[in-house]
């Protein structure tokens, strides 16, 4: 096997990767490429390959002590193989989200909080393309306008850089009418939504019976 800088310029990885865009190369050079060099007594060509080959067959199951298994492949070099492979299921998964367009989809994510035997008031949050980021348990017990304050809503909102969010939250009991204290939270989280400019998209109010949505009903 030809070291790397043995070979024509055009087929080292990243001149390869700036002619021909990343889906022109294999797995081997685009791990060369992350990993920049190789190591002592191992050209970055054979190193890349039996990276390559180790994670080929479940590239999820691979963590940094598995990869520094790899005779000669340290932590250094080994976290950034870890941090690419985590960094592209992240991105992937994003992608490949469905978008959140009405009550019923935001339901089928939330749906297990419909039966907590104890209130749980959770927060989505959306991306611009209505795609979610996060979902976040604000508060567990009776809710009250004291105890959901608009700042912890908001505050992972803002740090998600969300375009909108939707919170929920379920009644053990198993009636679906909000409560005045539902109502008042809600007015309360929309104020403060218009002020900072991340939209309340909805409210719902979740049980076993299926869900009651603040937007829907023209509440919100």
């Amino acid at each position: 096997m030809k070291k790397i800088e043995e070979l024509h310029p055009y087929d080292k990885p990243r001149e390869k990767l700036r002619a021909k865009g990343a889906d022109a190369l294999k797995n081997e050079e685009l791990i060369a490429v992350i990993l920049g060099s190789g190591i002592k007594g191992k050209d970055i060509r054979r190193l890349s390959k039996e990276i390559a080959r180790y994670i080929a067959d479940d590239p999820e199951s691979v963590t940094l002590d598995a990869l520094m298994g790899i005779r000669g492949l340290g932590q250094a070099k080994a976290s950034q193989i870890v941090a690419a492979l985590s960094l592209g299921k992240r991105l992937f998964e994003r992608v490949h989200t469905p978008q959140i367009r009405s009550a019923d989809d935001a339901f089928a994510m939330l749906r297990d909080y419909a039966y907590k035997r104890q209130e749980h008031f959770v927060s989505l949050t959306l991306d611009g393309a209505s795609r979610p980021i996060e979902i976040r348990t604000v508060h567990i017990g009776t809710l009250n306008q004291s105890l959901v304050h608009p700042r912890e809503v908001f505050a992972d909102a803002i740090a998600d850089r969300a375009a909108g969010v939707i919170v929920a939250h379920n009644h053990p009991s198993g009636t679906l009418a909000p409560s005045r204290a539902d109502i008042r939270i809600t007015e309360r989280l929309k104020q403060t939504a218009e002020i900072i400019g991340i939209e309340l998209l909805d409210h719902l109010i979740l049980s076993a019976e299926g869900y009651y949505s603040f937007a829907e009903e023209g509440v919100l």
